[in-house]
């Protein structure tokens, strides 16, 4: 047993407003951490730019082991853009949890009812509004990217509208009744099952699971938009090593615990977990595909 245990509530912070991509994660793995440890995790939210105002918290106090915080691809993706200076080497690399992919959806009222439609859109992008979460240049603003350079689009010709939740990207889609909204799964449900949302494709590897079992995946039409959204747990910087070592275990007993396993199909995620060194190995290989599919894209700071 490594010789670091919690000696108090353990505060686990979320990038994004309750209801939120991260704030999901968060509050799921802090149930699950219930089966495993003996102290309590109090989930906070310090929502903006992308999840960057959650780390910049765990740099406050570095080797603070009772501080931990969700991950996500915008941990990356900022200062490729430039939103932020620092990357993944600014905190310390805990476990990979899981991967959630992006739907695309639209008001019910749309004259957009299928894929195609969006596609046949895409043609005359200053004819289109895309909301998105959680920053430009995030896993979300890359498969929009992918699909305006299979119609031979300009991405930046596309009008887009960042929040920092899906569901205020959701919100400023049914409320002006038009546009196109790019998030999670798991985000559009509420407004899936009331009829409000129509659901036009998805950029998983398969289709998802009810009630998305009828939409079809990028893939499956012919556009090369596989891409998805993964969700981890990450430390302040100068993690002390037993401190480390405890919390990669901790994070792998509660991702195989029941709470955790029940979530997975509750929020729509694919079962993507890694532990430490295999997260800190992937963080470097995401970080390449990032930049090149951000060179590619026009979307690379500088």
């Amino acid at each position: 047993m490594p010789g670091w245990h919690p000696e108090h509530d353990v505060e686990l912070i979320a990038g994004t407003p309750p209801g939120g991509g991260q704030d999901r994660a968060a509050r799921a793995l802090a149930a699950a951490f219930d089966e495993v440890l003996d102290v309590a995790l109090e989930v906070t939210n310090a929502p903006g730019l992308g999840g960057a105002n959650a780390w910049a918290r765990l740099a406050e106090e570095p080797g603070d082991a009772h501080r931990l915080a969700i991950s996500s691809p915008t941990l990356i993706t900022n200062r490729l853009t430039g939103i932020a200076t620092t990357g993944p080497e600014a905190v310390t690399q805990i476990g990979l949890l899981c991967t959630e992919y992006i739907v695309f959806g639209v008001p019910a009222g749309s004259q957009l009812s299928t894929a195609d439609d969006l596609l046949e859109r895409m043609t005359t992008p200053e004819t289109l509004t895309v909301s998105l979460a959680t920053a430009r240049g995030n896993v979300n603003h890359i498969a929009l990217a992918y699909l305006c350079r299979h119609v031979g689009t300009e991405p930046r010709g596309v009008e887009v509208h960042v929040f920092d939740s899906a569901r205020h990207a959701i919100a400023d889609v049914l409320g002006s009744g038009r546009g196109v909204v790019a998030v999670s799964a798991a985000s559009v449900l509420p407004e899936l099952e009331a009829g409000a949302l129509r659901v036009l494709a998805v950029s998983a590897p398969a289709r998802l699971e009810a009630p998305f079992a009828a939409v079809p995946t990028w893939d499956e039409l012919g556009v090369d938009c596989t891409i998805g959204t993964w969700r981890g747990v990450v430390g302040p910087p100068g993690l002390d090593p037993d401190a480390l070592a405890f919390w990669d275990g901790a994070v792998k007993a509660a991702a195989q615990g029941t709470a955790w396993r029940a979530a997975l199909p509750r929020h729509m995620w694919s079962d993507t977990y890694l532990g430490a060194a295999a997260t800190a190995q992937f963080m470097g290989e995401e970080e390449h595909r990032m930049r090149r599919a951000l060179g590619e894209l026009g979307l690379l700071d500088g």
